[in-house]
């Protein structure tokens, strides 16, 4: 029998995948690491890979204060 899976294509730069690849140890939401730019990831676990990836890269941001 075939069990299909809904997933959502992920095109990003290495840097970004390598991070999103750390997230996948502890959520368990990637379906396959097709190449070096793109991942494919469930579907309802979109949100939630966009503002994780959003509180890393806020944390790894430097802002010059006046």
């Amino acid at each position: 029998m075939v069990r299909a899976i809904k997933g959502v294509l992920i095109t990003t730069d290495p840097p970004v995948k390598q991070l999103i690849l750390s997230m996948n140890e502890e959520q368990n939401f990637l379906i396959q690491d097709l190449d070096e730019t793109h991942l494919l990831v469930s579907a309802d676990s979109v949100e939630m890979i966009k503002e994780q990836l959003e509180e890393e890269l806020e944390k790894n941001t430097f802002t010059v204060e006046f």
